[in-house]
């Protein structure tokens, strides 16, 4: 069963609470500049929709080498574009009731980092909000400081899950740890 086409590299993916839908991050090509193409988050909106690689990046970029006439209109467009190289990996939605109401579904997801741009990118949480249908609505740092500009980390976050209480589990494959990130009023 295919579900999903023209997908580069998805690590992180997670079923939303609300809709049952599936959302995943996808990093995307490399050598196409620092700034260029951004790395995605998508959802699944129906059964063998076609996300656009490698003919399309990003949702309006044809590849310079690899379009080969195909236009990004073809393709489902990502939720959201969230940064050129910042590498997102590990996402989930957050159902707990220890963070602030308005955090709950909002998606987490964990930027390992960039490897390649002269002033490296990512190297952090960021916290999306985004209706069920896959209407984008912010995107906001949530945890920051594995990343010293402009070349050197302190950690490269991996993946984020959600302990039993609510608090957020933050794996860090760089330092060899798991963070914990809780809530107190």
């Amino acid at each position: 069963e295919t579900v999903a086409r023209g997908v580069r590299n998805t690590a992180g993916g997670d079923v939303d609470p609300r809709s049952g839908r599936f959302w995943f991050t996808e990093n995307a090509r490399d050598l196409m500049g620092d700034d260029m193409p951004a790395d995605k988050l998508n959802m699944i909106a129906k059964e063998g929709a076609e996300y656009g690689f490698p003919f399309c990046h990003q949702g309006d970029t044809p590849d310079p080498k690899f379009a080969g006439g195909r236009k990004c209109g073809e393709f489902t467009p990502p939720v959201a574009n969230i940064g050129a190289h910042v590498a997102p990996l590990g996402m989930k939605f957050y159902t707990g009731a220890q963070f602030p109401a308005d955090y709950r579904n909002s998606i987490f997801i964990a930027e390992h980092g960039s490897w390649n741009r002269s002033v490296y990118s990512g190297g952090r949480i960021v916290r999306i909000v985004a209706t069920a249908d896959g209407k984008f609505e912010k995107e906001e740092v949530f945890a920051a400081g594995f990343l010293q500009l402009p070349r050197t980390y302190v950690g490269r976050p991996v993946d984020i899950l959600q302990d039993k209480v609510g608090a957020l589990l933050v794996s860090d494959d760089y330092a060899g740890a798991i963070y914990r990130i809780s809530y107190k009023k």
